[in-house]
């Protein structure tokens, strides 16, 4: 078997949870990561837990050198680096496709054209990529509806209506053959790197895997990171004992897979040859609305945080999607083990061990409020 692995992001949330399973499991680990300030930095748990671990690389998905550095003896790519927050996307566009898709290109360029040893790569794609999941309509059945629009959003509605009849429709499990359409710059880096990856694992003979990781939570995400992970955002509001308002009516979902079931559905894709060329959703199979999610962790807490809803909006949202796993159970018997109760349990443990960190989520909402993106 395949022992050399690189993971790039590796210091990040998922990068470094799945470096010390990989490290268990007697793989030996090259890390690239850049110590990204807004994702964790070179003082994070993260990085310390794995940093005397792995032959670490500092350095940037964008340099073709560090990528030839990182890539000498690697058997296993794990593509994780990137940047993430579907909000930030919207305005941060040059950012997110340089460090998605250029960083990606120089990757497979460098498998194209120059001699190398890898034999498997990984890429982590997202449920963004769907846009709003798979619906059914009374009249219609399957649906894949597009973008809500600002018109009805503005007025209170933020129901999804069927693209044909508009009528309101009832949200399905997405599955892996669902419509492709996102609605976030964020998720059309993540189709790109998709779909790169597929084509030319293809062409070059190189078995590509991709995941669809729906929302992904746990003990170690940043808690400072105002632009992504709804848990960690209203943990931080909670502990900083400010309020929390909820975007749309609060009844808008989403799907929450815990961190160590993505690591375990990672590592089957990795030493699982059913996985190759495939791409599989992973996630938890159920959908938790926003609403639940805070009356849950406020409740946990014992806090008296108050909870409000807004009926404000951010454009580039969708409203709801779950994953459908069939695919991945039934090809790689990937089953999530950590349902929401026990999943949030293991989280809040976390984060009363940590320092409080600065709530930054106002800051970020000014910034969207300034691009003309939140309503």
């Amino acid at each position: 078997m395949s022992k050399n692995i690189l993971i790039t992001g590796g210091a990040g949330f998922i990068g470094s949870n799945l470096a010390l399973k990989l490290i268990e499991k007697k793989y030996s680990i090259t890390v690239l990561d850049n110590l990204s300030p807004q994702i964790h930095g070179e003082n994070s748990p993260l990085y310390n837990s794995i940093k005397d671990k792995v032959n670490f690389i500092k350095g940037t998905v964008l340099s073709y050198e560090d990528w030839k550095k990182a890539l000498k003896g690697i058997d296993i790519v794990v593509h994780l680096a990137a940047e993430t927050g579907t909000g930030q996307s919207m305005y941060e566009i040059e950012k997110y496709t340089d460090v998605n898709i250029k960083g990606t290109s120089i990757f497979l360029d460098i498998l194209a054209n120059e001699k190398h040893s890898v034999k498997k790569m990984i890429i982590a794609s997202s449920r963004a990529i769907y846009g709003e999941g798979k619906y059914e309509c009374e009249t219609h059945r399957v649906v894949y509806p597009i973008e809500r629009k600002d018109d009805d959003m503005a007025s209170g509605d933020f129901n999804i209506k069927c693209p044909i009849c508009s009528c309101n429709v009832k949200i399905m499990a997405t599955d892996e053959e669902s419509k492709i359409h996102p609605t976030s710059i964020y998720g059309i880096t993540k189709q790109v790197q998709e779909q790169m990856f597929m084509v030319m694992g293809k062409s070059l003979n190189i078995p590509a895997v991709a995941f669809r990781y729906q929302n992904v939570y746990g003990a170690g995400q940043s808690l400072s990171n105002p632009y992504t992970g709804i848990l960690s955002i209203f943990s931080t509001i909670i502990k900083n004992g400010n309020h929390i308002s909820i975007f749309e009516d609060g009844k808008e979902s989403r799907d929450f897979v815990y961190i160590d079931d993505v690591v375990d559905a990672t590592v089957l894709g990795i030493e699982k040859d059913e996985a190759n060329y495939e791409v599989f959703n992973v996630g938890l199979g159920e959908a938790i609305d926003v609403m639940t999610v805070a009356h849950t962790l406020v409740a946990e807490y014992g806090s008296n945080t108050n909870i409000s809803i807004t009926g404000n909006y951010r454009l580039g949202d969708i409203r709801d999607n779950y994953a459908d796993l069939t695919k991945i159970k039934n090809k790689l018997g990937f089953e999530p083990k950590i349902n929401f109760k026990d999943g949030i349990s293991k989280f809040l443990k976390w984060v009363n061990l940590q320092d409080v960190s600065e709530d930054k989520y106002t800051q970020s909402i000014e910034e969207m409020k300034e691009k003309g993106l939140y309503k």
